[in-house]
C-alpha cells in the first residue's frame, strides 16, 4: 500500500471511528427515505419507477448530508 493509499485509509478510518453512530443513523435514514420516496412517487405523483428512482437517489443523499451535519451540530450542543 503506498503512502498515499495508506493516509486516506487511516484518515476514512478515524473518521467513521469518531463518527460512528451519526454515519450508522445517517445510513439507515437514508436507506428508508429512498424506499418512502419512491412509493410516495410512484403513488401521488404517478411517475414511472425510474424517475422515482432517480429522485429518491439524489434528493436523499442531499438529506443525508444535512442529517449528518445537523446530527454532528445537535450532539455536540447535547454534550455541553
Amino acid at each position: 500500500m503506498t503512502e498515499l493509499t495508506s493516509g486516506i485509509f487511516n484518515s476514512a478510518k478515524d473518521i467513521y471511528k469518531n463518527n460512528r453512530g451519526s454515519i450508522l443513523r445517517t445510513i439507515v435514514y437514508t436507506i428508508g427515505h429512498f424506499a418512502i420516496a419512491i412509493s410516495v412517487l410512484m403513488l401521488i405523483a404517478d411517475v414511472s419507477f425510474m424517475i422515482a428512482l432517480t429522485d429518491a437517489i439524489v434528493e436523499p443523499l442531499a438529506n443525508a448530508v444535512w442529517y449528518f451535519l445537523l446530527d454532528k451540530f445537535w450532539a455536540s450542543k447535547m454534550k455541553n
